[in-house]
């Protein structure tokens, strides 16, 4: 087969394995942070897990850039600051916001985040600067990636304020989990992963491709179970939780 076919087939398998991994995740809370449990195999420290897992992504993407045969643009350029500046953050800067040091991740969670990393980087990456033939830079004036830009933006901004408010409701050493107030907590229980969903839709809007459509989808497909695991975790462990909050769509759901 050709490149371009092998690349079909893969972003094909991916996309069907999608929807399996959130019905399964429906079921399955995956074990770690407060949904960490036994018999998941051995486990490493949390921080060193996040790095490892999270490190393949900016990695890979950059490799996809220095060797795609695309012409270069401003707008290729700008895809490149997009994707490494949530994925450096996310590798070396927010695995040490984690107050808990004593926090464990099984290594299976962090071999599949890992493959997921690793495969949806070169997705992403090999689209964007070889497959596509290449952005303009008056894409950077087009109504999608200004639309798609704004809504990384803004994802951005909701997820790392979430983050941030979560990084600090625990002093040092100290273990256990309490409410988090603010910002989007006022309405919904997890506005980190609002914003990372809006992140990457924003990604698929902006890149116009088949393969941001696909890490759109897959984020969703990870993180609306999961903010509904939380949802319901938070309820279960505290009395006076917030009844009006909602799991992850203010007002909805």
């Amino acid at each position: 087969m050709t490149s371009d076919a092998t690349y079909n087939v893969l972003l094909i398998t991916w996309l069907v394995l999608c929807p399996l991994v959130f019905i399964s995740l429906l079921f399955i809370a995956a074990p770690y942070g407060r949904h960490i449990k036994s018999g998941w195999g051995p486990s490493i420290d949390s921080r060193l897990a996040w790095v490892i897992m999270e490190s393949c992504s900016p990695i890979v993407f950059a490799a996809c850039f220095i060797f795609g045969n695309a012409p270069l643009s401003i707008t290729l350029a700008a895809f490149l600051m997009m994707w490494e500046a949530h994925y450096i953050h996310r590798a070396f800067i927010y695995p040490f916001s984690l107050k808990n040091s004593h926090d464990k991740m099984p290594l299976s969670i962090v071999f599949s985040g890992i493959f997921f990393n690793l495969m949806n980087a070169w997705l992403n990456g090999y689209y964007i600067f070889s497959l596509s033939g290449g952005y303009p830079d008056q894409w950077l004036t087009d109504p999608r990636f200004i639309a798609g830009a704004a809504l990384f933006i803004s994802g951005f901004v909701i997820n790392r304020h979430a983050d941030y408010t979560l990084a600090r409701l625990r002093s040092p050493g100290e273990t256990g989990y309490k409410i988090p107030y603010g910002g989007l907590y006022r309405w919904i229980s997890c506005p980190n992963y609002l914003g990372e969903i809006l992140i990457w839709t924003g990604w698929a809007l902006a890149t116009w491709s088949p393969a941001g459509l696909s890490f759109a989808l897959w984020t969703v497909a990870n993180l609306a179970p999961r903010a509904m695991s939380h949802h319901t975790w938070y309820h279960q462990r505290f009395p006076n939780y917030p009844a009006e909050r909602k799991a992850l769509v203010p007002g909805i759901w």
